[in-house]
């Protein structure tokens, strides 16, 4: 068992807040924290900055974002007061929304002034529900986008001086929720608790149209369809916008890094101090308090507050000395889930792929191409990869950034982002990722070639990464893109722990502002923004 210890008396340096890791989040915290006046100090384990949520070179003259891939959730307000635009964010909305290659012939393509024709091919009630659909879906996810920058209620042990606050934070968000009629209090619940298959199931009756929302309930979720819980996950693919239109998703000229490298400039010229290369390995505590932590090279930094922008596994099982927690906190961090069954691909290509049902270059291609034509075939994939570690016939997003950017590849060449699922995120039988990762990424262009016969062939180099590549790359335990599972005892005061859901650790000035706390994952900058809200309470108090 590890034990507190003191730190090194060398190259001992004094900043107010130290955060560890230089993803989004960190950085949206460290700019909240550093324009309120505090000095701050960014320790990032790479040498580039950004987290998930970069963009390099994985093949000569071929860049793309290499984990995150795509952006609608990042918040308005965190845009407008880091003034992203001005410091090189633009982002452009996809042509169409989503792509759906059905077989030979059929497809569907979902977006702005199309989808109720699209649906019209299928099913002619469909295409009348839909109105109905998108308007009580809206209705729930603006309860949503009214949580996400919200520090959820807090519970908590002692008297009732500090249980006060708590509860009136508890009678707000019940005073909005109030709001809201008998018919939208159940579709709540009923999103909150059921299956995505099961809500849309009850809401059509053609399968295209079905995948194509059903595939936002699986997305980063190792589940079925018809796993209860994944109604949630849809909703939380939809709350987000891209140039104020709700719910779409687009992409930002020069990947997911223009995001981050964006963020990082604001966050210098606030006296935010970004270093690359300074892993951290472990965090000082003393006296019950953090204090600093100490680097892989051994160089130990104070800080008045440490705040980690790591998956709540990683910084408790790994960084902070066992003996400093609560026993029951321990546990139940062994406990948390984590795992998104993904297995994620960056591929050159020599030309635009050509489906066999829409074979002529258009707007489908600006899309997210969705391979998974029914959710069946979902809940097939998720039962396939629990028996034997992936799908025979995977669940694959293509999305092709280039045909919207053309600073990603050489004249005339693409990049394309495959999002696949689904895999196991640790291997049964005591096998292991570097043994499989080939194999599993020829199936996976394999899948995509069924449909558009000749994109193996175009393929001229590729980046794979198993979800052991992107544990060991960007920290994400076990491949989970959103720091840890979705689900109901997971979310808002219950992330990643109750009793901890307000962005503190057991551990005084110690916090947590990443995708381990609400509102979850995906390229948000809420859990940094609300962190150092917290922050910056315990500052002025």
């Amino acid at each position: 068992m590890r034990r507190a210890v003191k730190p090194p008396t060398f190259a001992t340096m004094a900043t107010d807040v130290i955060v560890i890791g230089g993803g989004h989040n960190g950085l949206v915290c460290a700019f909240y924290l550093a324009r309120a006046g505090l000095s701050v100090t960014v320790l990032e384990r790479r040498s580039v900055v950004g987290g998930a949520a970069v963009t390099e070179e994985f093949h000569p003259g071929f860049r793309n974002s290499t984990a995150s891939y795509t952006v609608s959730l990042l918040q308005p307000k965190v845009i407008a007061e880091m003034d992203l635009a001005a410091h090189g964010l633009k982002i452009v909305d996809r042509r169409a929304a989503n792509f759906l290659p059905i077989n030979e012939r059929d497809y569907l393509i979902t977006g702005d002034g199309r989808t109720k024709s699209e649906v019209a091919k299928f099913s002619s009630r469909d295409a009348e529900t839909l109105d109905d659909y998108h308007h009580r879906l809206e209705a729930i996810a603006d309860v949503l986008r009214n949580l996400v920058l919200v520090t959820p209620p807090n519970v908590v042990n002692g008297g009732w001086m500090s249980a006060v606050p708590e509860m009136l934070k508890a009678a707000s968000i019940g005073a909005t929720l109030s709001k809201l009629d008998m018919e939208l209090r159940r579709d709540l619940l009923a999103i909150f608790t059921r299956s995505a298959g099961e809500l849309l199931d009850g809401w059509f009756e053609s399968d295209p149209i079905k995948a194509v929302y059903g595939f936002d309930g699986v997305v980063g979720n190792y589940a079925s369809p018809y796993t209860p819980g994944t109604g949630y996950v849809l909703l939380h693919h939809v709350f987000g916008q891209v140039n104020g239109k709700r719910g779409a998703w687009g992409h930002a000229i020069g990947g997911m890094g223009a995001i981050t490298q964006a963020m990082a400039k604001v966050a210098r010229t606030r006296g935010v101090d970004i270093r690359l290369d300074s892993a951290v390995k472990e965090i000082i505590v003393e006296n019950g308090r953090a204090a600093g932590v100490v680097t892989e090279r051994g160089e130990a930094l104070r800080a008045g507050a440490v705040v980690s922008n790591l998956n709540p596994k990683l910084l408790y099982e790994q960084l902070v000395p066992r003996d400093a927690l609560p026993a029951d906190f321990v546990r139940r961090i062994a406990g948390y889930s984590v795992g998104s069954g993904t297995f994620r691909m960056n591929v050159a290509l020599s030309q635009l792929p050509r489906f066999s049902c829409l074979p002529e270059a258009g707007d489908h291609l600006t899309a997210g191409i969705i391979i998974a034509p029914t959710l069946a075939y979902m809940d097939r994939a998720y039962d396939d990869a629990r028996a034997r570690g992936w799908s025979k016939e995977p669940i694959v997003e293509l999305v092709i950034p280039s045909t919207l950017d053309d600073s990603l590849a050489p004249q005339g060449a693409h990049v394309a982002s495959l999002f696949c699922q689904h895999v196991q995120p640790q291997l049964s039988g005591g096998r292991s990722w570097d043994d499989h990762r080939e194999d599993v990424a020829d199936l996976m262009i394999a899948t995509v070639d069924k449909f558009a016969p000749g994109f193996k062939a175009s393929v001229v180099g590729r980046q794979i990464m198993s979800p052991l590549d992107l544990e060991r790359t960007f920290g994400l335990v076990g491949g989970d893109i959103m720091h840890g599972a979705l689900t109901l005892d997971q979310l808002f005061s219950a992330r990643p722990v109750l009793g901890h859901g307000n962005y503190r650790a057991p551990i005084k000035g110690l916090y947590m502002c990443g995708s381990g706390t609400h509102p979850g994952g995906g390229v948000t900058g809420a859990p940094g923004h609300n962190a150092a809200r917290e922050i910056l309470r315990d500052f002025r108090r």
